[in-house]
């Protein structure tokens, strides 16, 4: 039985991908540099979480449950090429990843 807050968790992450998904002007690097996290971040955390339910998926799958098509087609249609202020701009944003989750 779904509790209401997994059905309210769950509506959040369709709203969520919706609007990823209009938004494909807004690259994958900006997201990393700016939240934290990106479209591939969700897939490897939709990929953990279908593994911790015993219905494993693959990287693959994940990523196109994400992007709402293959990573191959998403990266060639609407992927930019990552500048060097953009690069410097996620490298500090791991390193607060990894500070936050107590890693060096």
């Amino acid at each position: 039985m779904t509790s209401n807050q997994e059905k309210i968790d769950a509506a959040v992450l369709r709203r969520l991908l919706k609007h990823l998904d209009d938004r494909k002007d807004v690259q994958n690097i900006d997201l990393m540099g700016y939240g934290g996290f990106c479209r591939n971040c969700l897939s490897d955390w939709y990929q953990e979480a279908a593994e911790e339910q015993g219905q494993p998926v693959t990287k693959d799958t994940a990523r196109e449950r994400i992007y709402g098509m293959p990573y191959s087609a998403y990266k060639e249609k609407y992927q930019a090429p990552a500048t060097d202020e953009q690069l410097e701009r996620m490298n500090v944003s791991v390193a607060k990843n990894k500070a936050a989750r107590g890693q060096s």
